[in-house]
């Protein structure tokens, strides 16, 4: 079992971020975190901490979260990320996951990427335990819709998690 943290910042992609969330099999532990923006659209009861409560057990490293997703990731969130910024619990979550050399797998929402943005992103892709994987789909699962779409990603995020999965069609198959 592993304990699994989900972060949601910016407002476009919270609905991917929830559906991660919502997917994480039972027999994990799962946690939630959302910026301002992004909770007015949970209407329903999950598990998650306030984005500005510090003081949240994931803002510790011997709360022992074992993943750390940030889907989506803005790019405000991203830059407080690479320059060690830890003023809200999404920020201070991923530099727990850093120090702790936990999986932090950041999913970035901006298209195109500006040279500050890849420049931040190539900064946190050199550490080990650091993941930049922004929502790109593939064709070979051959997608019929959004949820096709969603299932790949997920499953895709899932895979690097390491937490298994059979949500998209794999290659070859």
């Amino acid at each position: 079992m592993k304990k699994i943290l989900v972060c949601i910042s910016g407002a476009s992609g919270v609905k991917l971020g929830l559906k991660l969330y919502n997917l994480i099999p039972a027999e994990h532990e799962r946690f939630m975190v959302v910026s301002d923006n992004a909770k007015t659209v949970f209407e329903k009861e999950e598990k998650f901490f306030l984005y500005d409560d510090i003081s949240a057990p994931p803002a510790s490293g011997s709360f022992g979260i074992d993943v750390t997703f940030i889907v989506p990731c803005s790019m405000n969130t991203l830059a407080k990320i690479a320059l060690g910024i830890a003023d809200n619990l999404i920020t201070r979550s991923a530099q727990v996951a850093i120090k702790e050399k936990k999986k932090l797998i950041i999913a970035p929402r901006e298209m195109p990427f500006s040279e500050i943005g890849l420049e931040h992103m190539l900064k946190l892709s050199k550490l080990q335990n650091v993941i930049i994987a922004p929502p790109v789909f593939g064709y070979y699962n051959e997608p019929k819709n959004i949820e096709d779409i969603e299932m790949f990603l997920i499953g895709k995020w899932f895979d690097l998690a390491g937490i298994e999965n059979s949500l998209f069609k794999r290659w070859g198959n």
